[in-house]
């Protein structure tokens, strides 16, 4: 099948065709016909399937028609809600590529950043607004934003919503939308109230799935270190000295961890940077522009920080900490051999991160090879080591002040 036979417009191939894309992919071929067709879809797809595009192109293709009102004439007729900063631009680059040779205008708006420069675009007029929930609700409340006119809507990255904490944000948008629309929901995962979600807001939808959760990348070489958690760090650089090259990502589970992860490499001579949430948008966008223009080789990344970020020609991921959600680690080592490259993906365990793997390879249904020579290791068969401090309760003491979380910054 070619993009020409999916019942696009000629401009719109003309823009595929400069972005050198022959042919849509498994997710882009089954998608995009339903959306045209004006249903309700669920798609479950992992990022770099080219689920963007899957529903960029039908959006594009169906507001065409409507591309040449005057700009003050324009009104918000398509909304896609994106969980990160990240996410929302590269939708919105995407639109912007895919676009170009129409008169349609689209926008992004996200948290992090001043409200004032978004708010003069909005009034200029847009007919595709990409948006972070709360800074979407932000902008709704001030009047600076019109709902009324929403033909179709787009939930992306629905589960990853769900583990942020705006299921909520996303049910009120919804219904500040006409109730006559088509709405799209898009994730890499189904857990249970993504599912009663999907349930409560769409009408007799369509599914797609593009890629079963349980199918680890086919062109990854998988290996597994036992190493005791005081030495990864120890053991990392030993890999990175004589083992592992290219363009790597590391995944650790906490902010505090990446720092000091950072720390050590950066020490150690390596060209290192991070994105978390902490760091300012300003920050996170240069850590992946200097990533991909080769400025540094390693970044490191929290998993929700990461999500949905395309990064083309990676060679390794290493899942310094193992994650606790099997499928989360198919979606890690899913980043590296793509597109027929060879990838390679080293897993750190230590005596309690065992019941993780052993979930992941009962998911994955494969054993993952264990690696032994290297000055590490540490005994398969070791149990979780419990440290307390003596005279100290094993008891945490009390929650997070209310200043704590008066100052914590929310950056999405």
């Amino acid at each position: 099948m070619q993009f020409k036979d999916l019942q696009l417009n000629k401009s719109i191939l003309k823009a595929i065709a400069e972005q050198n894309y022959d042919a849509p992919t498994p997710v882009q071929q089954q998608t995009i016909p339903l959306v045209l067709s004006k249903k309700d879809v669920i798609t479950t797809a992992q990022t770099g399937t080219g689920k963007t595009a899957a529903f960029a192109l039908p959006i594009l293709q169906m507001l065409f028609n409507k591309q040449d009102a005057g700009k003050r004439g324009k009104k918000i007729r398509a909304l896609i809600v994106s969980p990160t900063r990240e996410l929302a631009l590269q939708i919105q680059e995407s639109f912007k590529d895919y676009g170009k040779y129409s008169n349609l205008r689209s926008t992004v708006v996200y948290g992090g950043t001043s409200i004032e420069p978004q708010k003069d675009v909005l009034n200029k007029g847009v007919d595709i607004l990409v948006a972070t929930p709360g800074r979407l609700l932000d902008l709704h409340k001030q009047d600076c934003i019109n709902l009324d006119y929403i033909e179709t809507l787009v939930l992306d990255e629905a589960d990853l919503m769900l583990d942020m904490g705006f299921i909520d944000d996303v049910r009120k948008i919804e219904r500040l939308c006409p109730s006559e629309k088509q709405v799209l929901l898009f994730s890499a995962t189904m857990p249970a109230k993504v599912v009663q979600l999907a349930n409560t807001i769409l009408k007799e939808p369509e599914t797609v799935n593009a890629t079963p959760s349980s199918s680890a990348a086919q062109n990854v070489e998988q290996l597994l270190f036992y190493v005791h958690k005081q030495h990864k760090m120890e053991l990392c650089l030993h890999l990175l000295r004589n083992t592992i090259k290219g363009n790597i990502l590391i995944f650790r589970r906490t902010k505090m961890g990446i720092a000091k992860l950072e720390k050590m490499l950066k020490g150690n001579g390596y060209k290192v940077d991070s994105i978390h949430g902490d760091k300012t948008q300003n920050d996170r966008e240069n850590a992946l522009e200097n990533f991909k223009d080769g400025k540094i080789n390693i970044l490191i990344a929290t998993d929700v920080a990461a999500r949905g970020i395309d990064i083309d020609n990676l060679d390794a991921v290493i899942n310094f900490d193992i994650p606790n959600v099997s499928e989360t680690y198919v979606h890690r080592i899913g980043r590296t051999g793509r597109a027929g490259n060879s990838g390679n993906a080293y897993s750190f365990c230590s005596a309690d991160e065992k019941p993780y793997i052993a979930d992941i390879q009962q998911l994955i249904n494969t054993v993952i090879p264990v690696m032994d020579e290297h000055p590490y290791v540490l005994d398969p068969k070791a149990k979780k080591e419990i440290h307390r401090t003596p005279g100290k309760s094993k008891h945490r003491s009390g929650r997070k002040s209310a200043a704590s979380k008066k100052n914590k910054k929310r950056w999405y």
